[in-house]
């Protein structure tokens, strides 16, 4: 069993299939047990019974369309309106516009490449230093996962059976935590050059808000609507993608039908491949449950830590190695389940170790090998991937002492979260 394992490593760290390493592991495990591997099947097709599932699928489709709309040029304008008579101003319309993108499309990559092409010309026309833009840039597109309704914090609910809405409310404080770390190292390194891009004009803000008109209602109809209990947050997802489907299509007329189908693939592609996963991972975390796997590393864990405070150090340490070598989707479906009893006995709240989780993960996108922002930026700045690592590094940092606040302040989460 050692050797099949060991050899299921070296296939994942060569470049298989993860849902097929998944997958083989947990058939390993069953045929261990003498279970017949038709109940394996059965716990695959068991993704279909859970809650929210739904809003994974119509949240993707949602941001994907409006990626492909002009909605970033009005959101870049209307943020350039409301922030960009501040001195450094530029550089707190990329954070802010690049965060809100990020939440509603729930993949940084599309963020990089839609707002990229706006923000990273505008800031060198600007006078901002060439490495500083592309650091920008590039750490702007992780943000924005710990606000709704983003994709991550959708799955980590589903994944964990934690309270959806709750996880909404829990990721807006450190969101903006992390939002308002970077936007202050923004203005202090550009201290010495920091021009606003012109006075704050009410004739300008008045233009780009009738422009975003259509876009704005957007928020409201989501947080509104599920916090009031007017609708489910599966409810919220079908009517948001209805809408931005209506919008962007039949009143703006920015997408055309004939597009609609290379749009719902590729949106698709990503769903599929997430649900893919979820399914193997969950026929191989309720194996690992049976098995009794989970107590087995709890009792191996509290051996070596004895207080609260330690685990959650060796948790960050762990996920940040592991935001390293795997994606946040997959590293979501693979490690909640079995770090979830652990963080229990050390009486860890789940929804502040789901915010936790993401915080950490969110660095992955800005740390080799895997960091797949690097890899975007490289490709679509036409940069060289060593210069790209330079140039991020300083926002790796500053967002790392963010994680490190949200991580051992428990209260940030938790505070606006209802009897928590």
């Amino acid at each position: 069993m050692m050797l099949f394992s060991v050899i299921l490593v070296l296939l994942a760290v060569f470049g298989a299939p993860l849902f097929a390493v998944i997958a083989t592991s947990a058939m390993l495990g069953f045929q261990r047990e003498d279970t017949d591997l038709m109940n394996m099947s059965l716990e695959i097709l068991s993704i279909a019974d859970l809650p929210f599932l739904a809003a994974i699928p119509l949240f993707t489709f949602a941001g994907y369309l409006l990626s492909e709309s002009d909605a970033p040029k009005r959101l870049v304008r209307l943020t350039g309106a409301l922030l960009g008579w501040m001195p450094g101003g530029l550089a707190i319309v990329c954070l802010s516009a690049c965060a809100f993108f990020t939440a509603f499309t729930g993949a940084s990559g599309v963020t990089i490449i839609a707002l990229g092409a706006i923000l990273y010309p505008a800031l060198k026309h600007d006078g901002y230093p060439d490495k500083f833009n592309l650091g920008l840039v590039t750490s702007s597109g992780s943000l924005g996962l710990l606000f709704a309704p983003s994709l991550p914090l959708i799955l980590y609910g589903v994944v964990a059976e934690v309270s959806i809405d709750d996880l909404f409310l829990a990721g807006i404080i450190p969101g903006l935590i992390m939002l308002a770390m970077l936007s202050g190292y923004s203005l202090w390194v550009n201290r010495q050059n920091r021009r606003p891009l012109g006075s704050f004009s009410f004739t300008e803000l008045g233009a780009a808000l009738r422009e975003s008109l259509w876009e704005l209602p957007l928020p409201f109809v989501v947080l509104g609507g599920i916090y009031s209990g007017f609708f489910a947050v599966s409810e919220a997802a079908a009517i948001t993608a209805l809408y931005v489907l209506i919008v962007e299509v039949f009143v703006l007329r920015e997408i055309k039908l004939r597009h609609l189908p290379e749009i719902m693939r590729s949106s698709m592609v990503l769903v599929g491949g997430i649900l893919l996963i979820l399914g193997v991972s969950l026929a191989s975390t309720n194996y690992m449950i049976g098995a009794g796997v989970p107590q087995l590393l709890f009792e191996y864990v509290a051996g070596l830590v004895t207080s609260q405070t330690t685990f959650l150090l060796l948790l960050l340490v762990f996920l940040l190695i592991l935001g390293a070598i795997l994606d946040i989707f997959s590293a979501i479906v693979l490690v909640v389940p079995l770090i979830l009893p652990i963080a229990a006995g050390y009486e860890v709240h789940p929804v502040h170790l789901g915010i936790v989780f993401l915080a950490a993960m969110q660095l992955g996108y800005l740390t080799p090998p895997v960091g797949l922002n690097l890899f975007i930026a490289s490709y679509r700045f036409d940069k060289p991937i060593m210069h790209v690592y330079a140039a991020t590094f300083p926002f790796l940092l500053i967002l790392l002492l963010s994680v490190i606040l949200i991580t051992f302040w428990p209260d940030l989460s938790l505070w606006l979260v209802p009897e928590s």
